[in-house]
Formats: C-alpha cells, sequence, structure tokens
C-alpha cells in the first residue's frame, strides 16, 4: 500500500502539469482579455466627454477612440503580457512554489486573499451538505433494501425520483417564493441577518442556521436521491450472496447479518464518493449561490471567467485539481479500511 500511494502521489505531478498547462493556454488564447477590456473602459470613458485620462486616449474627427501605444505597452507590462505564452507559464509555476498566485485584476488584491475571503462560505456549505448526505443517504438506503419491494421502498423511490427531476434552479426559486416569500418561513438569502452583531452567542448560531436551511436543501438536493439509490442497490447485491446467506443458515440475528456482515461489504461502492470529502472545502454553485445572495467560490469562478480574471482562474484551477487528486488518493485508503482483501500494489 505504501509504494501504491508513492506512485500515486508522483503520478499527481504529470497530471497537475497537465491540467495547469490546458488551462493556462486556454484562458489565454481566448479572446477579451484584461488588456482588451481595459482598453475599453479608456476608450468609453473618452467617448463619454472623461478625456482627461492623461492623454491616453483621444477622439478624431470622425468620433472613433484611439488608445496611445505608450499606454497600450505599458499596459502590457503591468499585467505580464509583454512575455510569450510559455514564459508567462513558467513564471507562473516559479511563483506558484511561493503560493504566490498573483494578484487580482478585478480586486487588486492578491489571489489568495481573494479566494480566502471568499472560501468560508463554500467550506460551510460543502461539509454541511456533505455530512448530512451520507448521515440520512446511507441508513435511508439500507433500509430501503431491507424492505425492498415494500410500501415504504416505493414511497420512499417515488420521493427520491421526485426531488431528482427538480432542478436547483426551479427549486431554489419555489424555496424562496413560498417558504421566505409568502410564508415567512425563512430569509430571502445571506449568511446572517442585519443586526447580527447584537445577539448572543446563542442568537447567533439559531440566526446562521435559520440562513443555511433553504440553500443546504438546494445543495443536497442534486446528490441525496443518487447516494441513496446506490446504497439500496449495492445493499441488495450484498444480501444475495453466499456467506450472507451461511450468516443466516447459523442462526445469527437479522440484525448482526445486516450490519456485521453485509455493511461493510456495501459500503464499497460509496466510498468513492468519499473522496469528495476534499472537494466539499472548495464546493460552490453559482445558481445557488446567486439565488441567495452567498458570496463564495462559485460565483467567484463565474466572474472571474467573464472578467477574464486569469490568476484567479489560475488559483481556482489549481486548489480544485489538488483536492480532486488529493480525493482520489483518500478513496482509494477508504478502500482498505472497509475490506482489507483489497490490497493496492
Amino acid at each position: 500500500m505504501i509504494i501504491y500511494l508513492i506512485r500515486r502521489l508522483l503520478l499527481m505531478i504529470p497530471t497537475f502539469f497537465g491540467i495547469t498547462l490546458v488551462t493556462f493556454v486556454l484562458i489565454n488564447l481566448a479572446p477579451g482579455s484584461p488588456i482588451e477590456q481595459k482598453l475599453q473602459a479608456i476608450r468609453f470613458g473618452a467617448a463619454g466627454g472623461g478625456g482627461g485620462g492623461g492623454g491616453a486616449a483621444s477622439v478624431n474627427s470622425r468620433g472613433d477612440t484611439s488608445v496611445n501605444e505608450e499606454v497600450i505597452e505599458a499596459l502590457k507590462k503591468q499585467y505580464g503580457f509583454d512575455k510569450p505564452i510559455h514564459e508567462r507559464y513558467f513564471i507562473w509555476l516559479k511563483n506558484l512554489s511561493r503560493l504566490d498566485f498573483g494578484e487580482s485584476f478585478t480586486y487588486q488584491e492578491p489571489v489568495i486573499d481573494v479566494i480566502k475571503s471568499k472560501f468560508p462560505v463554500s467550506l460551510q456549505f460543502g461539509i454541511a451538505s456533505l455530512i448530512l448526505t451520507y448521515i440520512v443517504c446511507i441508513p435511508l438506503g439500507v433500509r430501503k433494501a431491507i424492505k425492498a419491494g415494500s410500501g415504504f421502498d416505493r414511497i420512499t423511490t417515488l420521493i427520491l425520483n421526485f426531488t431528482y427531476s427538480i432542478p436547483p434552479l426551479i427549486l431554489g426559486i419555489f424555496l424562496i417564493v413560498v417558504l421566505a416569500g409568502k410564508l415567512n418561513l425563512f430569509p430571502l438569502g445571506g449568511l446572517q441577518s442585519d443586526d447580527y452583531e447584537s445577539f448572543t452567542t446563542w442568537g447567533k448560531i439559531t440566526d446562521r442556521l435559520h440562513h443555511f436551511v433553504l440553500p443546504l436543501i438546494c445543495y443536497m438536493i442534486g446528490g441525496f436521491t443518487e447516494l441513496s439509490v446506490l446504497m439500496r442497490n449495492s445493499m441488495l447485491d450484498v444480501v444475495k450472496s453466499d456467506y450472507v446467506r451461511t450468516a443466516r443458515a447459523k442462526g445469527l440475528s437479522e440484525k448482526v447479518v445486516i450490519f456485521k456482515h453485509a455493511l461493510r461489504n456495501a459500503l464499497i461502492p460509496i466510498a468513492t464518493g468519499l473522496g469528495g470529502f476534499f472537494g466539499a472545502f472548495l464546493a460552490g454553485s453559482l445558481i445557488i449561490e446567486q439565488m441567495f445572495n452567498l458570496d463564495g467560490i462559485g460565483l467567484l469562478g463565474y466572474q472571474s471567467v467573464l472578467s477574464r480574471d486569469y490568476n484567479v482562474i489560475m488559483g481556482l484551477t489549481f486548489i480544485s485539481s489538488m483536492l480532486l487528486m488529493m480525493g482520489r488518493i483518500f478513496s482509494d485508503i477508504i478502500y482498505v479500511l472497509i475490506d482489507p482483501r483489497i490490497d493496492f500494489k
């Protein structure tokens, strides 16, 4: 197992270079660089009568706005576009060795600080949705397998399929309009109330939980059905195994057969998703964050793509790719812990 882990860690190196190189090349070759957007802003300001930009832009007799070449060259040097793309990539790697992702073109501050400011929102919802999903779905899937074909199994399957078919956007709108709007049971959005600082400690906790309910439902709704059905089907396959029938033939109680002999092997397919634990640290959903006014990673990534904030995009790519690769290794370790017969060589 140790040799396998070392091999996997070594394989992460070329994988990392492949992911970051492809991403770096694609975003740099895409039209609409930060320089072009800055030039458009300068031209717009000059055309709108704000030509007091120190001679940076001028309006000719036909109304066209031109920008001095000196300004363009200065912008290229400021943003680091005065060098070939391969040199910029190696400079980025060199800075990355010091965990320096550069400065955000949009926020005008270090990228790491920008990500850290959005990180708590995604972290809270990511971990909460992951834990609640596994706590509920594993027992539910086991119960559905034990009661396969019963009324409980049919009803819960119908409910799960119905919830799975609802897009998060539609669900979010429904929750906001009905539960938060008409019934006024929950706040419309945000993480806390306006007078949050005046609450007691317990009041702050309940206020946060109150704001968490609706977004958390939208975060969980997608994976909830998948995990429950996967757990049910996995358990059904295991309980039909010969060793389970042998355990029953020995006179062991159904509780011992299910939870001591069958459950452990049934959890093996579920272990694949446990690697998503690392992804929970950077979870983000543009639609959910936009609807509930949450300033998280999903919204940051979307805005960075629109504004061509290359440094933020590369910072998010680096962190998410590392978490994904570490999650894969974590899943393999969970495999071995659940079933010692599995031996990676």
